[in-house]
């Protein structure tokens, strides 16, 4: 039997308030097979066992609950397809983290370079959860929020990573709850506290060192005040805080801005820590080198809709302003990718030479774009989820070149 089975084809079982969905069941199972034998498997173990036998022998009913144990779950080779992914955590650890808000695995991605070891991650998005899995062998659990979800999460792991929402602080974020009358920052009730979430676990757990990432306009949204309480928080909670906008085009052909705020407990570190943020180099990166030389002719935009994004920028245009479709420089960078570029790939086309009509990227190309290597799974769920998830990450080898210099030290001048 296999994760993806259960995920995808839905075993029909009847679930209360003491057992749970199945997502969450496949969440502590798969959690309990990447920690089994290691001291982070202790919030998993208990359930792990009772989830297996309402799994199993919801699939075979001739099966005896007495027969199905964690022992005989590897013995028996089951849910194989946990344990062969591309990207499996490694061998020998050197810390461990958490991954919240986990997307499709960025920040996961990076603190595994570094010798990382996932103990715990979270997303809500049913989607995301299956390419995350595709990628890592585990269903991350969901709703963060939930002080049930939350008592999963293992005590003395090292890092806490979130790329916590950034709809509430994004400047498009923003525009569009002005236009539906809606609040936004720590006003908006379902995201924008968020951060206060992760501030919780934070209170609770003290990790050695945090690592967070958001859209730039965090720093001055509502005039510096949103990021002068979350500032404020954190140090409150006993921590040095160190941050900075960066920019992935350093490290990828796109210009995307963000905010990284790194944070080292007090207590350990004494504010000494020898962080620093990665040097900025001049990388000429090119486009055209993320793009495939075949690419299907599905990508090419209909003679409608390159019509109507040729109108729609004259428009306005016409009216003063810089709102319209993007164009890109093949020996260039791009612009910012957004979560809603499988709509009209507007943001970014790629010129495709006279009398034809540009194009947009392929998911491959996109996450290409977002530093995530050919071996990455991304077609676990469709196109259109595809393009979802590469418009709402992080840039991988920027949020792993940061990750390097935390790790570094973290691990170097503990209690120096």
């Amino acid at each position: 039997m296999n994760v993806s089975d259960i995920l995808y084809k839905k075993l029909k079982i009847k679930t209360d308030e003491s057992c749970p969905p199945t997502e969450e069941m496949l969440a502590v199972i798969t959690h309990w097979m990447h920690n089994a034998g290691k001291a982070s498997a202790s919030p998993y173990g208990e359930k792990c066992r009772k989830y297996l036998q309402t799994i199993l022998c919801a699939s075979d009913p001739s099966l005896d609950k007495k027969d199905i144990t964690l022992k005989s779950i590897k013995e028996q080779g089951l849910f194989q397809d946990a344990v062969n992914v591309p990207f499996p955590s490694p061998e020998r650890s050197r810390f461990t983290f958490i991954d919240l808000f986990a997307g499709m695995g960025g920040f996961r991605l990076a603190m595994q370079k570094h010798g990382g070891r996932c103990v715990f991650s979270s997303e809500w998005n049913a989607y995301a959860q299956k390419t995350y899995f595709a990628n890592f062998g585990e269903v991350p659990f969901g709703d963060i929020t939930d002080e049930r979800i939350k008592a999963y999460i293992p005590d003395n792991f090292d890092v806490l990573c979130a790329g916590f929402p950034c709809q509430p602080f994004s400047i498009a974020g923003i525009s569009k709850k002005n236009s539906l009358g809606r609040a936004h920052g720590f006003l908006d009730k379902t995201q924008g506290t968020l951060f206060f979430d992760v501030a919780e676990i934070i209170r609770r757990k003290r990790p050695k060192a945090f690592y967070l990432e958001n859209v730039k306009n965090l720093q001055s949204h509502d005039k510096g005040r949103t990021f002068h309480v979350i500032s404020n928080t954190l140090q409150e909670l006993g921590y040095n805080i160190h941050y900075q906008i960066m920019d992935g085009k350093y490290y990828v052909p796109q210009h995307r801005e963000r905010i990284m705020i790194i944070g080292f407990r007090n207590d350990l570190y004494q504010g000494k820590e020898t962080f620093t943020f990665p040097a900025k180099e001049d990388p000429h990166l090119k486009i055209r080198n993320i793009l495939d030389p075949n690419i299907d002719a599905k990508y090419t935009l209909t003679d409608k809709l390159w019509l109507y994004l040729q109108n729609y920028a004259k428009k306005h245009q016409a009216n003063g302003n810089g709102f319209g479709y993007g164009l890109t420089n093949l020996d260039g960078i791009s612009r910012t990718l957004s979560a809603r570029y499988y709509k009209d790939g507007s943001e970014i086309l790629i010129p495709q030479g006279e009398g034809k009509n540009p194009r947009r990227l392929s998911p491959r190309e996109c996450a290409r774009l977002m530093g995530y290597s050919d071996q990455y799974i991304i077609n676990a769920v469709s196109e259109v989820q595809a393009y979802h998830q590469c418009g709402n990450s992080v840039i991988v080898p920027l949020i792993t070149a940061v990750a390097g210099n935390l790790v570094k030290s973290m691990l170097n001048d503990e209690c120096k």
